[in-house]
């Protein structure tokens, strides 16, 4: 049900052994149905968030609960079973078929487990490639397919174990204009068809974001600057913040852009031109 807490952090830090904090004070709530941006400079703590958030890595302070488990009190290898990752080194080989891959989702494996892949499986992965825009390439070997291509089919086999909870670190990362857009398009249908997937999107770019992206993080320096609705979060003043320069953001059509000023001020106090 649309609602039902997927993910909470409460006063997380992470810091390493050096001392460094890559994370301070983050509070955080996504419930099922909801589709956060997760946006920041580099170095802004938004791979150790999301590592946090597909349970990869432990907080050194605070309390993370994923799908009702809390970190430090269950089994990290069951509870990843349950979160769909998009990893961009797909496990394959060159002569793999797009449904090769997508099937190994249903089983987690790097090496497909044709004994464990019947008809219901196999209809999955379909209907998963279908709402992707993938269809036909169902039979296609994985090495001649494009970036855009493997992407969502990433997308369709990390879906496979049917996870309340996605995430997507930069799918939209050397995609080219019309990859890019077919992307977004097919993260749009998703949202749609599965109604009560909750995800997570990291990005460094608005113009990246699905228009059903309904909330957004903002973080910098490991402290969230703002955090909320998306039309609430993702404004001129907050962006600006977060990356340190002024800059303005725009939406139309559902989606969002954000450009410098034509002459913007540095947090740092220089003015540079764009």
């Amino acid at each position: 049900m649309a609602g039902r807490e997927v993910l909470r952090a409460e006063g997380v830090d992470v810091w390493v052994p050096e001392g460094a904090r890559l994370l301070q004070g983050i509070d955080w709530t996504v419930n099922a149905g909801e589709h956060w941006a997760l946006i920041g400079p580099n170095g802004a703590g938004k791979s150790t968030l999301l590592a946090l958030a597909g349970a990869n890595r432990h907080p050194s302070k605070g309390i993370v609960r994923i799908l009702g488990e809390t970190m430090g009190e269950t089994s990290v290898w069951a509870l990843r079973e349950r979160i769909g990752a998009v990893n961009p080194a797909l496990p394959q080989y060159d002569w793999f078929t797009v449904e090769d891959i997508v099937l190994t989702g249903a089983t987690g494996t790097v090496q497909p487990q044709w004994e464990r892949y019947g008809e219901p499986e196999r209809q999955r992965a379909a209907g998963l490639l279908a709402l992707l825009g993938c269809a036909e390439l169902k039979e296609r070997e994985i090495a001649t397919c494009s970036q855009g291509e493997r992407q969502r089919v990433r997308i369709a086999r990390a879906l496979m174990s049917d996870p309340p909870l996605l995430l997507l670190d930069e799918p939209a990362t050397g995609l080219d204009l019309p990859a890019r857009e077919a992307l977004i398009v097919a993260l749009s249908e998703l949202s749609v068809a599965k109604p009560e997937l909750a995800t997570v999107i990291v990005s460094h770019h608005l113009e990246e974001l699905p228009p059903t992206t309904t909330h957004a993080l903002l973080l910098r320096g490991g402290r969230i600057v703002a955090s909320g609705p998306a039309d609430y979060t993702l404004t001129s003043a907050h962006v600006s913040a977060c990356f340190g320069f002024d800059v303005r953001v725009h939406r139309e059509d559902g989606r969002w852009a954000a450009r410098a000023a034509a002459s913007w001020r540095s947090h740092d106090g220089l003015r540079r031109p764009v």
